[in-house]
């Protein structure tokens, strides 16, 4: 475990060398920013690191029709409110590669949200329910299996592993 910790943390200070600095992520006002803080890579992971929040990493593409339903579940007050007890990022798959590929457990398929814990772990017991061959393809269309999600990311001691959202 301490060696995928360190690999992570490698690959992580890779990926920072060649992303440029943003306050909010590029495009996430596509993502109902600002009532949603999302943050870069650059800036997402130290601010987990900071404040001990686990991450949701949404990976999208501009030309991906899934992800621009799945925008509007972000739209949700419920959503809006639970997000803010996680640290967002949004991540361009098409324009930041590295990142993409960094951050694919299962493929690089889009969209995909994977939560971490703030030294970089995937969060196994955070994943959708509806597909097993890409757990982290959540419900674009009802905002319920994300906030099920995003709950359970916040609460102290979380779920069991490989626990999966209940609808």
């Amino acid at each position: 475990m301490r060696l995928v910790s360190a690999c992570l943390a490698f690959v992580l200070a890779a990926i920072f060398a060649f992303v440029p600095a943003h306050a909010t992520a590029p495009g996430a006002e596509n993502w109902n920013a600002p009532a949603i803080t999302w943050h870069s890579l650059k800036t997402g992971i130290p601010e987990a690191t900071r404040t001990g929040k686990t991450v949701v990493m949404v990976f999208h593409a501009p030309w991906c029709t899934a992800c621009g339903k799945y925008r509007t579940v972000f739209k949700d007050e419920r959503v809006v409110a639970a997000a803010k007890d996680v640290v967002m990022i949004l991540v361009d798959a098409d324009a930041d590669k590295t990142a993409n590929g960094a951050f694919a457990p299962d493929g690089t398929y889009v969209p995909r949200t994977i939560f971490m814990t703030p030294d970089g772990e995937v969060r196994t017991d955070l994943t959708g329910r509806s597909d097993p061959k890409h757990p982290h393809t959540i419900d674009i269309e009802k905002p319920d299996e994300l906030l099920a999600l995003l709950q359970k990311a916040a609460a102290k001691g979380g779920a069991q592993p490989d626990e999966r959202a209940s609808n």
